[in-house]
């Protein structure tokens, strides 16, 4: 591959991704929507005759650059895990959690079950997973500007979003690996069981020794650049060994590699750093490849009302699994309704799923430009439902 393929195509999608990220934030909308729009509207130039921008080697290069930045933002979102508030919510927290994946999980199969969008149920279930995961950075923008960010409702929604990564991406994990190891015969379900628990028991103890090091490290060398450096080394060797030894997905790898460096007194100064670099270049160039990569010329009337049914069962998934759960937990009807709606949104981790599986040639592309607009609907019904339901409160 010529290395100056990629150059021109990567400044474009540099300078269209902040300017519309900047313009969508002003309507309320996460940043990740104007990378994605950027993307989108980039992959029209393949379409201008003799064009020589969107080439097969410069599509080479920047998949390459997306597949480090899918690695680092997972990275990201470990780090900016903080375990210890899982125990001060308790239990409600979990089982709100294990509703908000199973509910959506199942309607998102169900759909695909209904639509025989194909014939592995290994596939259909898969799509299921790409429901389960949470954003939750709309939602405590608007916790935060009503001034109930710290209030029972926005400790649990947080807690419950931490948890349904972490629970997400197993679930992830363990389906494709399965999938992987079906093509076509019966997986060995048990060996990937297997294979993952080992993973994680591996990386809890690595991950111990790690944290030591590391404490050391800060003590030693408070806010020196060779903590993040070391940082960064450990979430790509734990993203390598996750799917080189353990056949689980590398982004679980570095998932977990944030993990094991969250909750230590330079936590902030390494995701800080390490958000410098992944947002500088990795994150809009990854989220900008799926735009780009989108397909429309494939979508007929049935992927249309699949799209739409798959949207619905992603939505109202979260709020019918996470409202009636928090009801069962003796939260307030009201209450209720705002962590299930509070749960609704949906990011990155999404897209990543989605990315995940459609890399690995379990799911089609198609659904992509769904997912795109199941952000964005989530995005701008998250805030203004959550308004709503607090609306007496703030007038009070």
């Amino acid at each position: 591959m010529n290395y100056d393929a990629v150059l021109l195509p990567l400044a474009i999608i540099l300078l269209l991704s902040k300017f519309l990220s900047k313009l969508g934030v002003k309507f309320g909308l996460p940043n990740v929507v104007g990378m994605l729009l950027a993307g989108v509207l980039i992959g029209f130039i393949q379409y201008i005759p003799g064009q020589q921008i969107i080439t097969a080697p410069a599509m080479e290069g920047l998949g390459f650059l997306a597949k480090i930045g899918v690695i680092l933002i997972m990275f990201s979102a470990g780090l900016s895990t903080d375990l210890e508030s899982i125990k001060e919510v308790g239990k409600p927290a979990v089982f709100i959690t294990l509703s908000g994946v199973i509910v959506p999980m199942v309607l998102g199969l169900l759909v695909a079950l209904a639509f025989s969008m194909s014939g592995n149920i290994m596939t259909d279930l898969f799509y299921g997973v790409i429901l389960t995961a949470t954003s939750v950075s709309v939602t405590v923008a608007t916790l935060k500007e009503l001034g109930k960010l710290n209030s029972k409702v926005g400790n649990t929604i947080i807690t419950a979003a931490i948890l349904d990564d972490i629970i997400g991406i197993v679930v992830l994990s363990v389906v494709v690996s399965l999938d992987s190891k079906n093509q076509g015969a019966s997986a060995d379900f048990t060996k990937v069981l297997f294979l993952t628990l080992a993973f994680f028991v591996c990386a809890i103890i690595f991950g111990f020794i790690i944290k030591k090091v590391f404490l050391w490290l800060s003590q030693n060398y408070p806010h020196h650049r060779l903590i993040p450096i070391y940082s960064l080394a450990v979430c790509f060797f734990f993203s390598y060994a996750s799917e080189r030894f353990f056949g689980v997905a590398d982004i679980t790898g570095a998932f977990v590699a944030g993990l094991v460096l969250s909750g230590t007194k330079e936590t902030h100064y390494v995701d800080r750093r390490s958000d410098i670099m992944t947002y500088m270049i990795f994150s809009p160039v990854f989220f900008a490849n799926i735009g780009i990569t989108t397909k429309f010329n494939g979508i007929n009337s049935n992927i249309i009302l699949f799209g739409v049914l798959f949207i619905l069962a992603g939505l109202l998934g979260k709020v019918i699994g996470c409202s009636g759960t928090a009801l069962v937990c003796k939260f307030s009807l009201k209450d209720s309704l705002k962590v299930g709606v509070g749960m609704m949104a949906r990011a990155e981790v999404a897209l990543v799923c989605a990315q995940k599986g459609v890399d690995a040639g379990i799911i089609k592309s198609d659904i992509m430009p769904f997912i795109l607009i199941m952000i964005i609907l989530s995005s701008f019904a998250t805030p203004i439902i959550l308004k709503g339901l607090y609306k007496k409160e703030t007038i009070k």
